[in-house]
C-alpha cells in the first residue's frame, strides 16, 4: 500500500472515531415532568340590610329614634374591618338657618354591634356613642370592631363569609334648651357609607 494511501485510511479512521465519540456525547437517556398552577383572587361582598336605616318625618326637639339593620359579608374573603363614613345634605326650609347646622342637632346616642358588644348600649366597645352628625363626619370608626373580645359571648372583629352582624343606633333632635325654631321645616338627608377592607396578606 502506497504512502499516499496509508495516509488517507489513518485520516478517515480518525474521523470516524471523532464521529463516535462526538456522537456518544449527545447520546443520553432524558425523561420530563411537566407542573402547572392556577391563582384564583377571593371576593369582597358586603350588604346592608335595610339599606334606607331611617327616613322619619315631623320630628320636634327632644324626639328620638331607634332603628336596626344588619351587615354581611356575601364574599369568599374574611372583611377584616368595615369603616364608616358619615356624609349629608341639609334643606333650609326658611332660608334663615344663618349658618347654624342642622347636623349639630342631630346626635348618635348610641351605635352598637349586637355581635361583638356583650353589654349593648352600655358596651364600652361601641362603634359610636354620645356623638352628632357633624361630629361623626370627622371621624371613621369600624363598625365590626370588638377591642375587648369575652369568649362564648361575643365574635372576634371582622366579618367572616357568610356572616351577618346586627347593629342597633339611637338617633335624637337634641333639645338645648333654646330657641330652635330656625330649623322648623328643615330636613337632614343623611348618607352613611360602609366600607370593607380586607385583613393582612397570609401564606396560602
Amino acid at each position: 500500500m502506497s504512502m499516499k494511501k496509508k495516509l488517507g485510511l489513518g485520516i478517515a479512521t480518525a474521523a470516524l472515531g471523532i464521529s463516535l465519540v462526538g456522537g456518544g456525547t449527545f447520546a443520553y437517556f432524558s425523561d420530563t415532568a411537566e407542573t402547572n398552577g392556577t391563582f384564583a383572587a377571593g371576593t369582597l361582598d358586603l350588604n346592608a340590610n335595610p339599606s334606607t336605616i331611617i327616613d322619619v318625618e315631623n320630628i320636634k326637639p327632644g324626639d328620638w329614634m331607634n332603628r336596626s339593620f344588619t351587615l354581611g359579608n356575601g364574599g369568599s374573603l374574611e372583611i377584616a374591618e368595615v369603616l364608616l363614613e358619615t356624609s349629608y345634605e341639609v334643606t333650609d326650609a326658611a332660608g334663615d338657618n344663618e349658618g347654624v347646622d342642622f347636623g349639630d342637632h342631630i346626635r348618635v346616642n348610641f351605635f352598637w354591634n349586637e355581635d361583638k358588644a356583650l353589654l349593648g348600649p352600655l358596651s364600652p366597645d361601641q362603634v359610636v356613642f354620645f356623638t352628632t352628625l357633624s361630629e361623626l363626619k370627622e371621624m371613621t370608626p369600624d363598625a365590626v370592631a370588638n377591642e375587648i373580645f369575652v369568649p362564648y359571648f361575643e365574635e372576634f372583629g371582622g366579618l367572616e363569609p357568610g356572616d351577618e352582624d346586627q347593629l342597633h343606633v339611637q338617633f335624637e333632635f337634641v333639645d338645648n334648651g333654646e330657641d330652635q325654631n330656625v330649623f322648623q321645616g328643615d330636613s337632614l338627608e343623611l348618607k352613611w357609607d360602609f366600607t370593607g377592607y380586607q385583613g393582612e396578606g397570609e401564606e396560602k
